[in-house]
């Protein structure tokens, strides 16, 4: 994803005063923004690092709607629109077992635990994490 997709949809939101949808952009690229600043220096908005910080929003909206209280239904309406504004624009995770093993196989890397952290850091910001570690444990010899 292209941040300046991000910010053309964020002035077409403004456009049509759809608050919510604003507010959920805006904030998704203040997050980029501030993904850039590193403790070296500044590095530049490339299309990984706006997928990788999508895909952090997306788990903090989660987040947000799961501790929301049941009595502020407002407040869990704006999260939810939020979230659904965040997931049209982050990428689309694998959250099945077969897609799983089938890219792992497909890597080339040999499956032996002491290549674990390799075939880790290939799957990041293409399939679900928690599910990949899982289903990993359980091909490795």
């Amino acid at each position: 994803m292209k941040i300046e997709i991000l910010h053309e949809q964020m002035v077409a939101a403004m456009k049509v005063k759809n608050k919510i949808r604003k507010a959920a952009l805006s904030s998704a690229i203040d997050a980029i923004n501030k993904a850039t600043i590193t403790a070296t220096g500044r590095v530049p908005i490339t299309e990984e690092l706006v997928d990788t910080v999508l895909l952090k929003e997306v788990k903090t909206l989660k987040e947000m709607i799961d501790t929301c209280p049941a009595d502020r239904k407002d407040l869990l309406n704006e999260y939810e629109q939020r979230l659904e504004t965040i997931k049209e624009f982050a990428p689309q995770l694998i959250t099945d077992k077969s897609g799983i093993e089938n890219l792992v196989k497909s890597l080339g890397i040999e499956l032996t635990k002491a290549n674990r952290g390799a075939i880790m850091k290939e799957l990041k910001g293409k399939v679900d994490m928690k599910l990949a570690n899982e289903v990993l444990g359980g091909l490795l010899v």
